[in-house]
């Protein structure tokens, strides 16, 4: 098993007990549930172990205009770094497995009272192996594929003609612009669609889901499933949100695969 520098010693250890390539006689560890474990496994996979990357990140600062709608760079370019750098972490956990790709991926971003410019950036799943050879379940660069698809529909994939290739993400953090006094008064009492703020919030919206697509498209796939938008100001303020999109790009692996021409999202649940 090759040593890499940028995994800790202790995870090299726990891994070196795992039930991988180099080292059959070893245990499996997964979070993958009764149900999701017989599903992957009747697959034709074998999970090998839980698999982790971290990244405790200094997010800096921007100053933002108050009467301004805009994207907040600096910010949008830290939750970018600090989730790559813990993601490429996962997959080097997976590669020292010589794991095929991994399931059930979950990104978090948890805040400590170490400081309020910080946080770390999760990433968990579990390592997957494909026990029939013969056809490369792997990334088109090389890499375990990535997916956080549950087990019954990392299953349901497969049986429909389709592997996954990678999680693609999106980020934009955003400065959502204040609404003056005097608008604020002329609104009382009507109904009235707020215009800053709905154009705001679309605009960074489709920042996100357009950084996604990118993604997906640099992986050569032919769609992502699963997408998920979320929505979260991590402390920054009321007026300062980040919109993230996430979702498994996937290609397919069978001529006969059962979806013929599907779009580039192929799911979306807000």
């Amino acid at each position: 098993m090759p040593v890499n520098n940028d995994l800790p010693e202790h995870a090299l250890e726990r891994l070196r007990g795992l039930r991988s390539q180099g080292h059959p006689g070893g245990v499996f560890t997964s979070d993958l549930s009764v149900n999701e474990f017989l599903l992957v496994r009747d697959a034709g996979f074998e999970p090998i172990g839980l698999v982790v990357g971290s990244s405790i990140y200094h997010i800096g600062y921007q100053q933002a205009m108050w009467r301004q709608s805009m994207e907040m760079d600096v910010l949008t370019q830290a939750m970018y770094h600090a989730r790559e750098l813990a993601m490429s972490r996962m997959e080097e956990e997976a590669a020292e497995l010589g794991a095929d790709g991994v399931v059930g991926v979950r990104l978090e971003v948890t805040r400590y009272e170490w400081g309020a410019d910080m946080a770390e950036f999760l990433a968990i799943g579990t390592a997957v192996a494909a026990r029939e050879g013969g056809h490369s379940y792997k990334s088109h660069s090389g890499k375990p594929f990535t997916s956080d698809l549950s087990g019954q529909d990392f299953w349901t994939l497969l049986q429909a003609g389709y592997r996954p290739l990678s999680l693609v993400m999106g980020s934009c953090v955003y400065h959502v612009a204040h609404q003056g006094m005097f608008q604020s008064l002329k609104n009382v009492g009507q109904n009235v669609e707020l215009t800053n703020f709905t154009q705001a919030l679309y605009d960074a919206r489709e920042l996100a889901m357009e950084r996604m697509q990118t993604e997906a498209h640099e992986e050569k796939a032919e769609g992502i499933v699963g997408v998920r938008l979320e929505e979260r100001s991590h402390g920054w303020g009321s007026h300062v949100i980040e919109f993230f999109a996430v979702g498994t790009a996937v290609t397919p692996i069978r001529a006969d695969h059962n979806i013929s021409k599907p779009q580039l999202i192929l799911s979306l649940n807000d």
